[in-house]
């Protein structure tokens, strides 16, 4: 019995070598298939401006100036986006940074948001003219989702619940005002 065991064992044994000493991919592969992927969000890269409006829950609708930084970092593995809505006094009213990203292994873009004292993980789908990203909230979803065309960029926030219509409630129409070099400019030399 222990004969044919081994004559059965041997040759499989044979065909998953090497797959098993294939082992996962390296860093540098990881990292390249990451820059592929990000490259593509490249039109998102500078600086952005223009007027913005949200309801609160209390149904105010709060209008500011709204700013968008976005630039690769880590040699272009992944976007960073720092956001921030000024009120007509000059003065901070929202603050936001992102961090998007892609995972090879799971062929996959996320988007990790901080903002109003909260943070998460959310996914984050890239398209030819924007993007989309959502956020689960209980029984219902939140959606954000951006056009960019012509140095214009619009996104809209949308609550989504069961058997409803989407209810916007969010709104800013950019433009984008000019390069930036942030986040990886400005990195500490060795000396």
């Amino acid at each position: 019995m222990s004969r044919r065991i081994w004559k059965l064992a041997v040759p499989l044994l044979l065909l998953a070598s090497p797959t098993l000493a294939q082992g996962p991919p390296g860093a540098d592969t990881l990292i390249a298939q990451q820059r592929v992927a990000m490259s593509k969000l490249a039109f998102l890269d500078g600086v952005w401006r223009g007027p913005a409006w949200t309801i609160l829950p209390t149904g105010e609708k709060r209008t500011v100036t709204q700013t968008e930084r976005i630039g690769p970092f880590l040699g272009g593995a992944v976007r960073v986006i720092e956001g921030r809505g000024y009120d007509a006094n000059g003065a901070v009213a929202f603050d936001a940074l992102g961090i998007v990203s892609y995972d090879p292994s799971k062929r996959a873009h996320t988007l990790r948001s901080y903002a109003l004292g909260m943070a998460g993980d959310f996914a984050f789908t890239p398209n030819d003219s924007g993007y989309v990203w959502t956020i689960p909230a209980g029984p219902m979803t939140i959606r954000y989702t951006a056009v960019v065309r012509g140095g214009r960029l619009r996104e809209i926030g949308e609550r989504l619940a069961p058997g409803a219509d989407a209810v916007q409630f969010f709104e800013m129409n950019l433009v984008r005002v000019g390069d930036t070099k942030w986040p990886d400019a400005g990195a500490i030399p060795p000396h």
